[in-house]
């Protein structure tokens, strides 16, 4: 989603709860200042949905829990808050605050032209330092297309991409792992239904 700075002030996290109590939109914290998040497109939201579909119906009867992008992500030991498309917790401690997680195992955005940047280098070091991230997981809302960078037991971030009928090296990765809780589905699964538009330049 699409977010812009909206305040010239610098909040506390306890200003900032207060004060989005009484706002009409959702805004993110970021080093003291608040970013007010836009809508996204049809595509956007619907491939949000889909992820959260399939991830609720393989998470039902475990501890953990998924959430959408209603509930903020506290970046550990910072007093920084973001609103990520989705987000999963096996962690107890995350059953003590109603507004907000903080140890997600698994985070899910949805990119747009926009934001991809963003996702990809600022908001990834943020959300990278806490240790008990495992997924983040890009997913591209113009192709069916899904980057997934997973932390393995060494706590080194590897880039795993899948595409539809993708083949490298003669192995097919269009089954997407989602490792951090043990979810694997074809990449066509999480595009259920979405329409893409043609490029500008399409005969």
């Amino acid at each position: 989603m699409i977010s812009a700075r909206e305040q010239e002030r610098y909040f506390t996290p306890e200003e900032y709860f207060a004060w989005e109590e009484q706002q009409l939109e959702k805004h993110e914290l970021i080093d003291g200042r608040v970013y007010a998040m836009s809508g996204g497109t049809q595509n956007h939201s619907a491939i949000a949905i889909n992820f959260l579909l399939l991830i609720r119906s393989h998470l039902r009867g475990s501890q953990c829990r998924v959430f959408n992008s209603d509930v903020k992500v506290n970046i550990l030991h910072t007093p920084n808050y973001t609103y990520p498309d989705l987000s999963v917790t096996c962690d107890d401690r995350d059953r003590e605050h109603p507004l907000y997680i903080t140890y997600p195992c698994l985070i899910v955005e949805v990119l747009s032209s926009s934001t991809e940047a963003y996702d990809r280098g600022k908001k990834f070091e943020r959300y990278r330092r806490n240790p008990n991230l495992i997924d983040y997981v890009l997913v591209s809302s113009d192709e069916m297309a899904i980057d997934i960078y997973h932390k393995n037991d060494a706590g080194d971030w590897l880039i795993l991409s899948y595409r539809s009928g993708d083949s490298p090296e003669g192995m097919l990765r269009d089954r997407v792992e989602l490792k951090s809780i043990g979810l694997s589905l074809p990449i066509e699964e999480f595009y259920e239904e979405i329409v893409f538009e043609p490029p500008p330049d399409a005969v």
